[in-house]
């Protein structure tokens, strides 16, 4: 039987669809997950350098939110500690406008389910609108990410930490204040971490 994560690893159900984007790219899914982590971090979808790297949140979002977690690259990339799932595993590409195309829903729709019975996560990070949406049946990323302390202790709406939400981060000042916080400890309370005491 193979693994599941190399069944990922192979799929090209996308093939056509991202030969006919602006990038004229092929797959390359980037699975990084292994039974009995403790952390999930539900993202969108890999950018480009991230399909260049092969590893989840190798750009400037990644430092972004390593910041937010209060880790460092060698924590977050501990397969066995911190699973990235995002709702689709290859970079969708880009449109004629050069902006980012969505996840492709097939992707969440072949695989997800299947990814999910083997993880049991004691904390959750849905990291955009589109893993909010999956998890939670949100809409509003703004009202969803207030309303943080309502989904329990174990999971955590967060906005994309791409640079493009940097203003949505000024004009939110209580998600650094109040939220990076709470998020930091409930990291370091998975990773036997000592939780940092400020949030940058």
């Amino acid at each position: 039987m193979i693994p599941l994560i190399d069944q990922i690893r192979a799929c090209r159900l996308c093939e056509g669809r991202f030969a006919a984007t602006a990038t004229r790219h092929s797959p390359r899914p980037v699975a990084w997950f292994r039974p009995g982590a403790r952390i999930l971090i539900v993202g969108q979808a890999p950018g480009a350098r991230v399909h260049e790297s092969g590893r989840p949140f190798t750009d400037r979002s990644g430092d972004r939110l390593r910041d937010w977690m209060g880790i460092d690259e060698a924590q977050f990339y501990d397969q066995g500690r911190i699973a990235v799932v995002p709702m689709a595993f290859c970079f969708p590409g880009y449109d004629a406008k050069g902006s980012d195309l969505p996840p492709p829903p097939i992707c969440a729709a072949t695989w997800r389910d299947r990814v999910m019975q083997q993880l049991q996560p004691r904390l959750t990070l849905l990291v955009g609108g589109h893993a909010m949406r999956w998890h939670l049946g949100a809409r509003n990323v703004t009202q969803t990410v207030r309303d943080w302390r309502s989904h329990g202790h174990h999971v955590f709406p967060l906005p994309h930490p791409s640079w493009r939400n940097t203003g949505w981060l000024r004009s939110n000042p209580w998600f650094g204040a109040e939220l990076l916080p709470e998020l930091r400890q409930a990291v370091a309370a998975q990773l036997g971490l000592e939780a940092p005491s400020a949030v940058s």
